[in-house]
């Protein structure tokens, strides 16, 4: 094989769809509406009682903005940093413990999807609006920590969360595995999922049904694509390829 076909195989390879962020909760992994259940216990923390209309103000703030980077939620919900700090560590417990109750498990068909992806050649991304400590939980949960070859958190991408592209970026620049943003496929169930993977660039922004938010939301944020649930993902790459 010449140099110049061996280049042109090279570059048809790296032109191909091949990097893939995928969000956790809600999209590859199923919680049961944990963050619902850890933000009552956060905000019970905090003086906020259950059946109030404050609690029921804040964890309307919650449901619509899920996604978003947690701490970046309760700075919102109350205020001043050292208030958003206690509930956020609070929360991070609450889920932890969920978690560690075995109140998750991945989505039907996530793993597959994943482990076909990866056998295509390309390079998963998990990214989630958790800290670390509670991102790690969950993969232990899983058995997941060897799954991907790159985890993300908001901490790892400077700071900002969703609806900031930032995550999606700092997987294309930390694994180089895509020339363009273009080639990048980003999925998730929120409107803050699509608002990311729009902000980036990406591709294809494909929204799964699985988690927080409807077609509709889905659409009006930006989605390309909305699927029954991530384990479609394989196939509409494949499509789109063709």
């Amino acid at each position: 094989m010449s140099n110049s076909q061996k280049n042109d195989r090279k570059n048809g390879q790296r032109s191909r769809l091949n990097l893939i962020v995928l969000d956790m909760a809600g999209t590859t992994v199923a919680d049961g509406g944990l963050v619902e259940q850890a933000f009552g216990a956060a905000a019970q923390r905090l003086g906020v009682q259950p059946g109030s209309a404050d609690h029921a103000e804040k964890l309307g703030y919650v449901r619509a903005t899920m996604g978003e980077s947690k701490i970046s939620v309760f700075r919102h919900l109350f205020g001043d940093e050292d208030r958003a700090q206690q509930a956020n560590v609070a929360f991070e417990e609450a889920y932890g413990e969920l978690v560690d109750g075995g109140r998750i498990a991945p989505v039907p068909g996530a793993r597959e999807a994943i482990e076909r992806l990866t056998g295509e050649g390309r390079t998963v991304v998990l990214s989630t609006g958790f800290a670390r400590t509670t991102q790690g939980a969950i993969l232990a949960a899983l058995g997941w920590q060897d799954l991907v070859a790159l985890t993300l958190c908001p901490a790892d991408a400077g700071g900002r969360g969703r609806p900031y592209p930032d995550m999606v970026l700092a997987a294309f620049l930390r694994t180089g595995a895509v020339d363009g943003v273009q080639q990048i496929v980003a999925a998730g169930d929120t409107s803050y999922d699509m608002l990311s993977g729009v902000r980036s660039g990406a591709g294809i922004v494909a929204g799964v049904l699985t988690g927080a938010h409807d077609k509709d939301q889905l659409e009006r944020n930006g989605a390309t694509h909305v699927l029954g649930s991530v384990a479609e993902l394989p196939d509409l790459i494949a499509r789109a390829e063709a």
